[in-house]
């Protein structure tokens, strides 16, 4: 029976390390989720970020992190003894502990790059991410997980809505306000800001499977310290139900609100509910999974809006309003929904009394205490960050130059031309300099002896016809086209508006300045087919009665060459048409 007993020991010892392993997954998807909703410019940047803040905070968290987080209590609860164990105490020293409260560390400090990014400097930044890493967070997660003073009282956060989710936000936010929005964020006129400029993210698809990634990650997260098979499983259904039916609101609510659903805004409302039911993931049921992803949807839409137009706080990516608003409402939601009969259960008061939540008959006892550890952690969360900023400020600076913002941090701070430089087509210095030792000349690989060019045997007007239209009108413009002999043409697709004006679009919530509708636009030089046959075909292939149908311009040519054989005039186009 002991044997038995021993392997399921080590089973669960098996999932807590496959937990932790996920969790460290995450900072990948925090790593794309950032960069897709950022700008190009900036990408190599914000991965440079995503994985120095780990590596950094693993230093720390190992110099003093781990001891002011999990070591013998001091000053009453107030943190935990330094110590340095996991260099000498061998035998007995909690490994699986130490490596799972080390990939928590590192996702608050991730939380502060969202929102200050693509305007902080590398340096700063990596200076609050250690101080994050190795004071702010350990000292107060000490109070809830280390045997603190709000563990004594009953406060209950499960795997971190307020120890993680929440301080992040924090420091986001008040991170954000310091450094200041990005240039040309706010519209301002007299000195008042009148309104918000769109900066849409410039790759929507990897910030969507960051976002994959984070939502497997979270099972890690949420479900590693479950202690029975039946606890897991109800932790994962909670872990699944939030995050969908907050996204669901999300979808519906931005679709009455702005005509069309926000894809960002819905990848946002997947975070904002895994992170609100991360708090009562253990202790809630179905139900009250459900209600908490309601008020996530809902309240990740409010966040970005009230950052951008109350507050006037640029956050790129919306982490404040995913981590800090969602991770109180989560620490707040467990004294409302926690129900005794969740398999687990275990919320008690300093006598040992089980408390419930407010809607399963528990009164307002355990609501109390989880605003009481909400107020503390707030408290030492903003002091300690106004602190770290204000000295980081002073001594390297918060933000870079006015050139490195509008060139971008992967240049300036890397000295990357681009994160995507495999797209780059232009020949490097080295590339050119080995061509010539290679007795090669880039500019006349091939020998070429042009032709003189000839005049046009035959005289006849030539005319360009450029015609604008919808998209989906070049199949049938084409058709028309070759049934009147028009075979040549260029086209290319443009964005644009005339008498239509473009349509409102909004990407999170902030109308998009320009307002142009993508087209086709298609340019035909003819000479042998008359013009006026190219204009009534091309208007009878276009024409629908409504607005957008497109335009025709016809100009003058003064000549036209033919490269290959020098031919000019009507000769050049013979076998083009």
């Amino acid at each position: 029976m002991e044997e038995v007993f021993a392997k399921a020991s080590d089973l669960w010892g098996v999932w807590f390390l496959i937990g932790a392993a996920l969790v460290f997954w995450m900072q990948c998807g925090f790593a794309m989720v950032e960069t897709g909703f950022t700008r190009a410019k900036n990408t190599g940047n914000i991965i440079m970020k995503n994985l120095m803040d780990f590596c950094i905070g693993t230093v720390t968290f190992i110099l003093i992190g781990f001891g002011f987080l999990l070591g013998e209590n001091a000053l009453f609860g107030f943190l935990g003894k330094p110590n340095w164990q996991v260099f000498t105490d061998y035998a007995s020293f909690d490994w699986s502990g130490f490596i799972f409260n080390l990939v928590f560390c590192a996702t608050t400090a991730t939380i502060v790059s969202g929102a200050m990014a693509e305007r902080t400097k590398f340096l700063s930044y990596c200076v609050y991410s250690a101080i994050i890493s190795g004071i702010i967070y350990p000292i107060e997660a000490h109070w809830t997980w280390g045997g603190g003073f709000l563990a004594s009282i009953g406060f209950h956060d499960f795997a971190g809505s307020a120890c993680i989710h929440m301080v992040g936000g924090i420091c986001a936010l008040i991170g954000a306000k310091m450094v200041g929005p990005r240039i040309g964020k706010f519209v301002k006129k007299n000195g008042k800001i009148t309104g918000v400029n769109a900066f849409p993210g410039h790759n929507i698809p990897i910030g969507a499977l960051g976002v994959f990634i984070l939502w497997l990650g979270w099972y890690g997260f949420n479900g590693a310290a479950a202690t029975s098979l039946s606890q897991l499983a109800s932790i994962f259904v909670t872990t699944t139900i939030a995050p969908a039916i907050a996204t669901v609101t999300c979808m519906i609510f931005t679709w009455i609100k702005f005509g069309k659903p926000d894809v960002s805004m819905c990848l946002n409302a997947s975070l904002a509910g895994l992170v609100a039911i991360t708090a009562p993931c253990d202790v809630t049921d179905a139900a009250g999974a459900c209600i908490i992803g309601v008020v996530a949807g809902i309240l990740v839409v409010f966040g970005v809006w009230m950052m951008d137009y109350k507050l006037h706080i640029d956050d790129p990516v919306g982490a404040v309003a995913v981590h800090c608003l969602n991770g109180i409402w989560g620490t707040v939601a467990t004294g409302l929904f926690a129900n005794p009969a969740v398999p687990g259960y275990s919320i008690a008061d300093a006598a040992g009394k089980q408390m419930a939540g407010v809607f399963y008959g528990g009164g307002f006892k355990l609501l109390g205490i989880q605003f009481t550890g909400i107020l503390a952690i707030v408290l030492w969360t903003v002091v300690m960050i106004i602190i770290t900023f204000s000295i980081i400020r002073k001594i390297f600076g918060l933000r870079v130059t006015a050139e490195e913002e509008i060139v971008g941090l992967d240049k300036l701070e890397h000295g990357l031309d681009s994160g995507y430089a495999g797209f780059l087509t232009q020949y490097s210095a080295d590339e050119m300099a080995e061509a010539a030792e290679a007795g090669i000349s880039i500019d006349q690989a091939v020998p070429v002896v042009a032709p003189a060019t000839t005049p046009s045997s035959t005289e006849s007007s030539l005319h360009k016809v450029v015609i604008i239209t919808r998209q989906n009108k070049f199949n049938t413009l084409k058709v028309a086209m070759n049934s009147i002999g028009i075979t040549g043409m260029t086209v290319v697709n443009v964005m644009g508006c005339g008498m239509q004006k473009g349509a409102s679009e909004y990407y999170r919530g902030v109308p998009v300045d320009i307002q142009l509708l993508p087209k086709i636009k298609v340019e035909i030089v003819v000479a042998k087919v008359p013009v006026k046959d190219v204009v009534e075909a091309a208007k009878k292939a276009l024409y629908t009665g409504h607005i957008g149908d497109g335009k025709i311009f016809v100009y003058d040519i003064a000549d036209v060459i033919k490269v290959r054989t020098g031919e000019s005039g009507y000769d050049a186009l013979q076998d083009s048409e």
